[in-house]
């Protein structure tokens, strides 16, 4: 068996794509809380956006993760298994041996690097959109001349070619450090407990889990990740979102001062029960639609090559 396969992120793909349907309305709703002002807790936040916006408001900036997200997600869980693979070759000489918890973690590391690398234009550019209807917060500060709340983006596309035309390709990868000191740790914390609740959650006597048990291990891992990383993300959220109307901050470590001074460190779990929730069903449909297509793909290759 090679390290590299390529069911892995063909399977990916259909679980990123599930991931994005199920998980977008309320990605909305904890980008506005954290990186808004004036929606309070997560039910205002509901009703604020369906009464202002009805409910294509929570849709906005989706069309851009459906086409990309699907991508990306072929490409993290690829890597993840493809590093794997890789290290259990180098450390036992056989790819398909049981990875060790050290494996485990260089993968998820490695994974996480390379889901920086592919998701920072992705994220940037679906916090533009679901933020560019915010109002102007300071009038002390200089403003563009684009009227409050009305929209400066088009598109993704319009969105993605504006930024790279005024800021280049540091304006793209903007959030950059923030989306590494989050996603590093975070997808440690999810690929590990989701390896190790398959592995309980698998009957003696069987090779694999049951859909359900990769469903529930899939929406606690996600619940449990999300949950770690939001100090990170609402840091991250708010470094790309600054930029639609203003530009207050002058990087990561900026974004996190001027956050603590101006609202304490209560404000580094703004979303927190928004980004535990919404991570149980996206982690949740990721993780079954890639086990269910990569086991229907084994099932065809074996009856054609039995």
């Amino acid at each position: 068996m090679g390290t590299f396969q390529l069911q892995d992120f063909v399977a990916g793909l259909v679980g990123g794509i599930a991931s994005v349907v199920v998980g977008h309305p309320l990605d909305t709703v904890k980008t506005r809380l954290q990186a808004g002002r004036g929606y309070g807790n997560t039910l205002k936040c509901f009703l604020t956006v369906y009464r202002n916006e009805s409910v294509t408001g929570f849709f906005k900036g989706m069309s851009f993760p459906m086409a990309t997200t699907g991508i990306y997600s072929s490409v993290v869980l690829g890597v993840f298994s493809s590093t794997q693979r890789f290290l259990s070759q180098l450390r036992h000489g056989d790819a398909a041996a049981a990875p060790s918890l050290a494996d485990m973690t260089v993968a998820s590391a490695v994974a996480g690097v390379v889901s920086v690398a592919i998701g920072t234009p992705v994220d940037l550019v679906k916090i533009r959109l679901q933020m560019q209807t915010q109002p102007y917060i300071k009038e002390n500060v200089r403003l563009k001349p684009t009227a409050p709340g009305s929209p400066v983006y088009r598109g993704p596309i319009h969105c993605f070619w504006t930024i790279l035309q005024k800021e280049g390709i540091a304006g793209i990868y903007r959030g950059t450090v923030a989306m590494l000191l989050r996603d590093i740790p975070g997808y440690c914390v999810y690929f590990i407990p989701y390896a190790m609740l398959c592995d309980w959650a698998t009957p003696e006597g069987h090779i694999s889990p049951s859909a359900f048990s990769v469903w529930l291990a899939g929406g606690v891992a996600g619940a449990i990740s999300w949950a770690l990383c939001t100090p990170m993300d609402v840091v991250k959220s708010r470094f790309q979102a600054d930029g639609v109307y203003l530009n207050q901050y002058k990087g990561t470590l900026d974004c996190i001062l001027q956050s603590y001074q101006n609202e304490g460190l209560k404000v580094f779990f703004r979303g927190l029960t928004v980004n535990t929730v919404r991570g149980f069903p996206t982690s949740a449909a990721l993780f079954l639609g890639y086990e269910l297509s990569l086991k229907a793909m084994k099932r065809d290759q074996t009856e054609t090559n039995p």
